[in-house]
């Protein structure tokens, strides 16, 4: 092993261990943009710019470890990429254009995603790209059980995570300002079916790839998403006592959590 080799896998388990310090901080910290925005995080910007800001570095970070790798023209890495990509794609360039209104995001909110988001690309195009045996993903993989099933995964999940924000954007009329609760879809099942379609489509792209980069940022996906759940969670029973069916609906698993 090199130390290069040495440096990536310490990097791994870093990652990992701030992955569970954030899960265990924001149940006691809110993060400050959507429903939970507080001034006290200082300057803002519009929400469209700032969840354009905060995604695209991921999806330019990760063409550049593509476009710089020997390995470049390898199919199955090629495939890894797109997936990537079509996610990010999406989430930098769609999703921003489709949010009603022009609320505030802080700064800081920003550049703290706009980080993690970096240092993921890294962690995603450092396995596949340069980290990983130059054998380990031949074209066989492509018919492989985990390759095959984590696809199908991935999917599901980017589906139900568009799906559901859809729902959202659509549960008021232009001009009304009241709150609602979102129904159909995932929602009969948890409050936060846009998180938890985020958190399977992360799950499925570990399981395609069968990595440990992978798997941690599955693992950084709940801890960002799952505290955020709970509190929305909260809110909803306090807002909607009589329409929240807390003996079915959980906050972002269905039938566990």
């Amino acid at each position: 092993m090199t130390i290069t080799e040495t440096l990536f896998n310490n990097f791994l388990i870093a990652m990992a261990i701030v992955a569970v310090a954030v899960f265990v901080a924001l149940y006691f910290i809110d993060a400050g943009y959507g429903k939970f925005y507080k001034p006290k995080w200082g300057p803002t910007v519009d929400n469209h710019l700032g969840w354009f800001l905060m995604e695209v570095p991921v999806f330019i970070a990760m063409l550049l470890l593509w476009w710089l790798s020997p390995r470049r023209t390898d199919l199955v890495r090629v495939v890894f990429l797109l997936l990537f990509q079509v996610h990010y794609f999406h989430r930098s360039f769609i999703f921003p254009r489709q949010l009603n209104g022009h609320s505030r995001m802080p700064w800081a909110i920003v550049v703290m995603g706009a980080l993690f988001n970096t240092l993921n690309a890294f962690m995603q195009g450092g396995w596949i790209f340069y980290f990983s045996s130059p054998d380990r993903y031949t074209s066989s993989w492509l018919t492989s059980l985990p390759f095959i099933a984590g696809t199908l995964i991935f999917f599901a999940g980017m589906y139900i995570n568009i799906q559901s924000d859809h729902i959202i954007r659509n549960l008021r009329q232009p001009g009304d300002t009241a709150h609602y609760l979102p129904k159909g879809g995932m929602f009969r099942y948890v409050t936060s079916a846009n998180y938890f379609g985020e958190f399977i489509e992360w799950c499925g792209f570990a399981l395609l790839t069968w990595s440990w980069a992978g798997a941690v940022f599955a693992l950084w996906t709940f801890a960002n998403l799952g505290p955020r759940a709970a509190r929305i969670y909260d809110l909803y029973c306090k807002e909607f006592p009589d329409e929240l069916d807390t003996a079915k609906v959980k906050r972002i698993i269905p039938f566990i959590y």
